[in-house]
């Protein structure tokens, strides 16, 4: 304890992190006030369908990312998933269109054309998901609440011109938050908002865990530390799997460059266990999600039956079978060893016992494939651990704290913030965070 007051107190004597934490916490604040500003013409009071139909699923998942805002018809409530979605586009677009990835190679002026380029594609996006969103709401809450239709006679096609731009414009402003947490702030902002969107529901998925727990016979109090107990350990392996790497030694020749010698000194690649994020999952639960999007079945037999099981064994088989395919493509298309063999060659460097060349590119292509394999098991468990509580009995949104997206963004972004906080105290000679060593996020060592 004392340790830690400590801490917070030598955080808080370094000026320029303090001036980025209140920053931060200022802009978070902006955002969750936004999160409950309902769209102008609709009835917050009988959004009660709209929130309970977002509870489960898909666009459960986006409403979590949202902190609560999809559900509540926000100006914010498309958030910054939209922009996410248009990062990762491009990024994909780098690893197979020249263009792109010849901008990826141009330094900071490629960098800024890279994000013209994503804003514009959000801006695409949102012009699509906008009109969807709103005909999401008019399909979940009853005609009485779309006040400015039947109070101000405005026409539906209008209503829904003007909520679809408010719509666009609270999800720029949202980015708009991210960026300027990134650049004067603490942490990479876009991350952040989203962890915090995550974090907010976490208060009412517990009093709802605890409300069923006290006043059910489905254990009660004892069951509901047991529920606790895991919980912690499930975020320690998380933490465990978003740090873990293989290291491979790299031995960089001697070499003379002016009247110094540089050389004989042995480090290390960092290749991660798990390379690929959370964005496995995102994949695969979009793929789970597309038949019953684009097929109009019975929801009690064949497929539709299967898939919209969230805890039956075939759709977490499948599931999880997608998650490990996926880990592999994500990891394939973002790892280049083509282009570390190169950059070890430039710098005259090499894996002791390995030739330079193809050699090299091979070796660092099996290693991948090796280490692949139990970071995408075990993210695939990650994945289905939140049907696998639900089965035991924990609550629907409770039970989405234990796996999934939700946790690892949640144990990433916390290393991330948490790594450049340490910075700024070993930079002024204080002691980390840590006793046992420095912090390492998703970056890697």
């Amino acid at each position: 304890m004392k340790k830690f007051i400590e801490t917070i107190q030598n955080i808080w004597k370094i000026e320029e992190l303090r001036k980025r934490i209140v920053y931060t916490l200022l802009l978070v604040l902006v955002y969750r006030v936004g999160c409950f500003i309902v769209l102008p013409g609709i009835d917050a009071t009988l959004l009660a369908s709209l929130q309970s139909s977002t509870s489960e699923g898909l666009v459960g998942l986006l409403n979590m990312f949202s902190g609560g805002a999809f559900g509540n018809a926000s100006i914010f409530a498309l958030g910054v998933m939209p922009y996410i979605s248009a990062s990762i586009v491009v990024q994909l677009l780098g690893m197979f269109v020249p263009y792109f990835r010849k901008l990826q190679m141009e330094g900071e002026h490629g960098r800024k054309k890279i994000n013209q380029i994503t804003r514009y594609l959000t801006v695409a996006i949102l012009a699509i998901q906008g009109p969807a969103y709103m005909a999401q709401v008019h399909n979940q809450i009853p005609g009485a609440a779309f006040v400015a239709v039947n109070q101000l006679g405005w026409s539906n096609f209008m209503f829904n011109i003007v909520c679809t731009l408010i719509l666009m414009g609270g999800s720029m402003f949202v980015m708009w938050l991210g960026e300027r947490i990134t650049d004067r702030g603490i942490g990479n902002g876009v991350s952040l908002i989203i962890m915090i969107g995550i974090v907010a529901r976490l208060p009412y998925a517990l009093a709802a865990e605890i409300g069923e727990k006290f006043t059910t016979t489905n254990g009660g109090p004892l069951l509901l530390i047991v529920e606790l107990v895991a919980l912690f350990f499930v975020f320690v392996a998380a933490i465990a799997l978003v740090q873990a790497v293989r290291r491979v030694p790299v031995q960089y020749a001697r070499r003379v460059v002016g009247n110094k010698q540089y050389g004989g000194v042995r480090q290390y690649i960092p290749l991660k266990i798990n390379a690929a994020g959370v964005m496995p999952i995102i994949f695969a639960q979009a793929l789970m999600m597309l038949p019953l999007l684009f097929g109009r079945w019975d929801a009690t037999r064949g497929l539709a039956a299967t898939l919209g099981n969230y805890t039956g064994f075939w759709y977490n088989f499948i599931f999880g079978v997608l998650v490990i395919i996926f880990t592999y493509f994500y990891t394939a298309v973002t790892v280049n060893p083509t282009m570390m063999a190169e950059d070890m060659k430039k710098n005259g460097g090499f894996i002791p016992g390995v030739k330079p060349g193809k050699k090299t590119v091979e070796f660092l292509d099996n290693i991948m494939s090796r280490v692949t394999l139990p970071g995408s098991i075990f993210l695939a468990i990650i994945a289905i651990l939140p049907a696998i509580a639900i089965i035991l009995g924990v609550n629907n949104q409770f039970a989405s704290f234990y796996g999934g997206t939700s946790l690892l963004i949640l144990v990433g972004v916390i290393l991330d913030t948490l790594q450049q906080i340490e910075s700024y105290l070993l930079m002024r000679h204080y002691d980390g965070l840590m006793k046992t060593g420095r912090l390492t996020g998703r970056s890697g060592m």
